[in-house]
């Protein structure tokens, strides 16, 4: 997962609670009647399992880039000409999505033949969905850019924020930036582990003096 399964903003266990959260009941709703030999939790292995064989077929690059269709900030293809390309290594059709007329996401489908842990998933047409992607003027931009400039703020400061009085605990919310040897090395993401780089986590003071995680009010610091 740490290979195939990144999160665009870095923040890859956040992602995958979501994903977990969003799109695992296909999976987490099975009877342990279904499992030969059911452990607890199994059905989250065999979710994010499943997940990273289906894409580690799905190449969606190179089934582009056999058309031509390449990363540019400038070129631009039409829907057909996407929609024929992903179409061909699979025989059926696909839908995509375009944020801001930029290829966004590809969506395949599948139909299981046999149970959904350890049958085969056969490439099936789209179920309804449709793309929303212009007939033409898509781009499709190199991994880490955007379809619209971000804007840049700049802001100055002349004071210092004053320090913490000594005895008096924290309130409100806010990161927990980490630094080692006097540099600073990422943020807190969840109790005990950081991030170099990617979103830091809000942590919120309780009457208690604990910082609970944004995530999960059981993960405290």
């Amino acid at each position: 997962m740490s290979t195939h399964w990144k999160d665009y903003q870095g923040n890859d266990e956040s992602f995958w609670e979501h994903e977990w959260g969003k799109h695992g009941t296909c999976i987490s709703t099975l009877e342990p009647s279904c499992y030969s030999n059911y452990a607890p939790q199994e059905e989250v292995v065999a979710y994010f399992q499943k997940t990273v064989d289906l894409f580690k077929t799905l190449d969606s690059y190179s089934f582009l880039s056999a058309a031509g269709i390449v990363p540019s900030t400038t070129k631009t293809y039409t829907s057909a000409e996407i929609l024929a390309a992903l179409a061909k290594p699979r025989g059926v059709q696909v839908s995509i999505q375009c944020s801001s007329s930029a290829l966004d996401e590809i969506w395949y489908f599948f139909h299981v033949r046999g149970s959904v842990q350890t049958g085969t998933f056969v490439p099936s047409e789209p179920d309804g969905s449709k793309s929303d992607c212009p007939a033409t003027g898509i781009k499709y931009l190199p991994k880490g850019s955007t379809a619209t400039p971000p804007s840049t703020t700049l802001t100055t400061a002349t004071t210092a924020p004053p320090s913490p009085t000594p005895g008096v605990p924290f309130s409100g919310k806010g990161t927990l930036p980490v630094t080692t040897g006097g540099t600073s090395t990422g943020c807190i993401i969840s109790g005990g582990t950081w991030y170099t780089t990617g979103t830091c986590a809000t942590f919120t003071a309780a009457a208690s003096g604990r910082l609970l995680h944004q995530e999960n009010s059981c993960s405290v610091i």
